[in-house]
Formats: structure tokens, C-alpha cells, sequence
């Protein structure tokens, strides 16, 4: 397994702001490549990878090495959806199905996916059931919520008992608390279509979406108490924080024990580029870290910085073996 053992870290002015909850945080949604029937006369030729906190782009190159066309399906599996009482999942694009904005092409022409979704809960498909009772499967949108209030009392019962929905009491509108239902099951969407690979050719697909960036209000491992904490040190590894990136970061520190900075994650899934026949014979990946008074840190090799805000990876024959997480701190506005 490669070793993960390069960090960024760039300075930053403090910029005042007032303070907020630890606590007041989204979670991210671990988003990838590609994912394909095994075939070993395919060839992933280059994976050109762009990520920033506004959009994440991938362009392949893949070589067909056998002497026959090859058709095969070819999916883009969305990060699956946990349904809870207190969503705070980060949701870039309100739409029921496409909630990343994704997009692809194939040798620059758009191409048409289908799409499917499910719905379910301790492990068993319930999509018809909710299909039929006309609620929403986008767990994310209002209108779901809405759906699923406006359901007769046996069908919420039911929902509750089944593990698709949980009881969900408050006051929205200052006449007490009402109980709700809260969508609570797993939706899992993915994107897909057949992809023909010609004979003794090349072909080049292109996709892009929006990440799910993963936020907190407050930097709170930056805190001088946050190293003698059990988390500290798998946060610290999962990211890659070497001490330069940990300085720059206690800079944001505040008098008052608030911070200037707040949190973005973002994942990312490469091991999927390990299906293809062979290692991707040239692997580029950029990381944008949006401005140059932002803080990045990721885990990578060979990690060569290309603009105030971009940094670069370039490997030959790579086989990924780890994921990615991006962790960029950002001044909040005054």
C-alpha cells in the first residue's frame, strides 16, 4: 500500500467573525469514478482528476487492446443517503435524482444515462411501498416531509414500524409540538448505461458533478485540549496534518476560544480505477484549495504545488489502494 505522507499548508490572515457551535456541522458524502463490469481487455490509459470545493471533474482515456467491439455496462453509483431526524447531510443540487448535477460525455458529446433508484430499510427493498403511497423517494427535499405528514395515521404507523420513518416532534409554527415523520430509510441512486468500447480504439469519457462538501462552523482540533483527545490523532492521520498545516491552522485561534476558520471535507473514492485491466498507465490529480489564503491538506505522494491555489499529483502504473479526504480550511467573513 502506498504511503500517505505528503501535507499542504499555506498561511493565512485571521479574519474575525463570531464564534459558533462545534457541533453546527454537515456531514460529506463519499463520491467517486466509474464502476464497470471486470474485463481485462480494457485498458484505463490516463485518469485526469480535478477536485475543488465547487465541482469535481474526470476524464479517462481507455484503450479496447482485443480484436472485437466490447459492450458493457457502465455505472456512476450517487454516495448513498441515510435518512434521519437530524439530517445534516450536505446536498449540493435540490433535485430529487440528480442531486450532484451530474454530467457525462463521450469524446465531448453528451450522452443519455438511465437512472435508478431504491428505497430501503434493514436491508429489505421498500420502494414500492412508498411509490405507491405516493411519497417521495429524495429524502433530502421538503417535499418528502411534506408526503409523508399528509399520510393517513395506519400508513405512518406502518412506515415507523417498517424502519422507514422516524417520529419527529416539534414546533414549527408556535402552536406547540406536532409530532412528524422524518424520512428515515437508505437511498441509494446510481446512474448508468452501455458502453460500447471499439476494437483496437481509443475513447475518452468525461464526467463531472458537484461535491458534497462536508462543513463545520468551527475548527475544533485546533483547540489545545484537542490533542489529548482519542480522536486527535485518527483526524490528524486521516488527512495528513503534518505540524507547519497545524500552526498555520492555531493561527485562526481567537482570544475568546473561538476560531476564524471553519471546516470543509471532501471524499473521495479511488480504488474503483483498480478494475480496470492493469494499473491506469498515467494518473494526474489536481486539488484546488479555492483561494490562496485557504488551507489544504490531503494525503499523497509526490504532491507538487502548480498555482497559488492548485497542487498536483502525476503517477505512472498506478493502482490506487486508499481513498482520498481533502480537508481545507477557509477564513470565515467578517
Amino acid at each position: 500500500m502506498r504511503a500517505a505522507t505528503a501535507c499542504l499548508a499555506a498561511l493565512l490572515a485571521a479574519a474575525s467573525a463570531l464564534p459558533a457551535s462545534a457541533n453546527d456541522s454537515t456531514a460529506a458524502l463519499s463520491t467517486g469514478g466509474l464502476v464497470y463490469v471486470l474485463t481485462e481487455d480494457i485498458e484505463m490509459q490516463s485518469e485526469d482528476l480535478f477536485i475543488s470545493l465547487d465541482e469535481v471533474r474526470v476524464r479517462y482515456t481507455f484503450e479496447n487492446h482485443s480484436d472485437h467491439d466490447i459492450t458493457t455496462l457502465v455505472a456512476f453509483p450517487m454516495p448513498d443517503i441515510q435518512g434521519s431526524i437530524d439530517f445534516m447531510v450536505s446536498i449540493p443540487v435540490e433535485e430529487p435524482e440528480n442531486f450532484l448535477g451530474f454530467k457525462t460525455t463521450v469524446d465531448g458529446k453528451p450522452v443519455e444515462t438511465k437512472v435508478q433508484q431504491r428505497a430501503s430499510a434493514l436491508g429489505i427493498d421498500q420502494t414500492p411501498l412508498l411509490t405507491s403511497l405516493g411519497v417521495p423517494l429524495a429524502l433530502h427535499l421538503d417535499a418528502t416531509r411534506k408526503a409523508l405528514d399528509a399520510l393517513a395515521q395506519p400508513d405512518k404507523d406502518n412506515l415507523v414500524q417498517l424502519g422507514l420513518a422516524a417520529i419527529d416532534e416539534y414546533d414549527n409554527d408556535g402552536k406547540g409540538m406536532v409530532k412528524h415523520l422524518a424520512p428515515n430509510w437508505l437511498l441509494s441512486t446510481a446512474f448508468y448505461r452501455e458502453q460500447t468500447f471499439p476494437a483496437g480504439k481509443r475513447i475518452v469519457v468525461e464526467h463531472s458533478y458537484k461535491p458534497s462538501v462536508g462543513q463545520s462552523a468551527d475548527v475544533s482540533f485546533v483547540a489545545p485540549e484537542a490533542q489529548s483527545e482519542p480522536w486527535f490523532e485518527v483526524y490528524r492521520q486521516k488527512y495528513c496534518m503534518d505540524d507547519a498545516f497545524l500552526k498555520a491552522a492555531r493561527a485562526g485561534l481567537k482570544p475568546d476560544g473561538g476560531n476564524s476558520l471553519f471546516e470543509n471535507r471532501i471524499s473521495y473514492v479511488l480504488r474503483t480505477g483498480s478494475n480496470w485491466a492493469g494499473p491506469i498507465a498515467k494518473f494526474r490529480l489536481v486539488v484546488d484549495k479555492g483561494a490562496p489564503k485557504n488551507l489544504v491538506s490531503f494525503c499523497a505522494e509526490g504532491v507538487k504545488k502548480i498555482s497559488p491555489t492548485q497542487f498536483e499529483v502525476v503517477k505512472t502504473d498506478f493502482d490506487p489502494q486508499q481513498d482520498l479526504d481533502i480537508l481545507i480550511l477557509q477564513p470565515r467573513e467578517p
